[in-house]
């Protein structure tokens, strides 16, 4: 009997063509974040049971764009570039689950194959995107990370701009913001192969990071603009009160997750 290995699909002989390589993975990078207050009813709708509004500040949302390099274990991905850079850009609300806060991603584009899968897996919703952000740089026109430092943003899907960001930091933050704060709860969805019988996978889960690292964050303004597409739906995350904006360079690595419910919601396969 011929045995197949890899990670993900494809699955072959040796396996070196899975599409991702086992856990743990390991992230670098640059963090805009954009935090903002929109309707709380906003926010709910994208919570399918059992989660609920988180109890102070429902309607807060951060918007955060990210520059990364990863790799697996070994790190050889670094020295292929190619395998190891992307860029997302996701927005992120807070809810509640048995009387604890999560943060969870109900929106997220990124620039690379690769990433999608990883976040299927960990139960993000990424879709393709193009995604753009200034990078400081000590010399140079680049911004330095100091005060009165300028960064611009942009997120594009489908040949739509959805989202642009103007931040200006103003000085050194004890934060990086209170939304992304928690460990996520995400679903991880896949619909049965037979039409009509639902989810052949359900689950909710807690993820997080297995070790982080980051450097001095730095808080500030943003100018925010969301925009109307005929297949996104971020702008319904209206603005409606500015309350920050971060920046800030970070070392994460992934390692798994932990199960929270199995067959929890109301998803169909529809």
């Amino acid at each position: 009997m011929a045995s197949v290995r890899g990670y993900l699909h494809p699955k072959t002989a040796t396996g070196s063509s899975s599409l991702i390589p086992a856990p743990p993975w390991k992230y670098s990078g640059d963090l805009l974040t954009v935090e903002y207050r929109t309707d709380p009813a906003r926010v709910r709708e994208l919570l399918p049971e059992p989660l609920e509004l988180a109890d102070e500040d429902p309607g807060a949302v951060a918007l955060v764009w990210a520059d990364w390099q990863s790799c697996s274990a070994g790190e050889e991905e670094l020295l292929d570039p190619v395998l190891s850079q992307y860029k997302e850009a996701f927005a992120v609300v807070r809810c509640s689950y048995k009387g604890r806060t999560y943060s969870r991603c109900v929106y997220i584009w990124v620039d690379k194959d690769f990433a999608i899968a990883r976040g299927l897996h960990q139960g993000y919703p990424k879709k393709l995107g193009s995604i753009h952000q200034t990078r400081p740089h000590p010399y140079g026109p680049a911004p330095r990370i100091e005060a009165g430092a300028r960064f611009g943003a942009t997120l594009a899907a489908a040949d739509r701009r959805l989202a642009q960001a103007v931040v200006t930091l103003r000085e050194p933050s004890e934060t990086n913001g209170f939304v992304n704060g928690h460990p996520m709860a995400h679903h991880r969805w896949l619909p049965s192969i037979e039409n009509g019988k639902g989810l052949a996978l359900d689950e909710l889960i807690e993820t997080g990071a297995a070790s982080f690292e980051a450097g001095q964050p730095w808080v500030g303004d943003a100018e925010l603009e969301l925009f109307e597409a005929p297949t996104e739906e971020l702008a319904r995350l209206e603005i409606r009160e500015p309350i920050a904006a971060y920046y800030r360079q970070v070392g994460v690595v992934w390692d798994g997750g932990r199960l929270l419910e199995s067959g929890t919601s109301e998803a169909s396969a529809r």
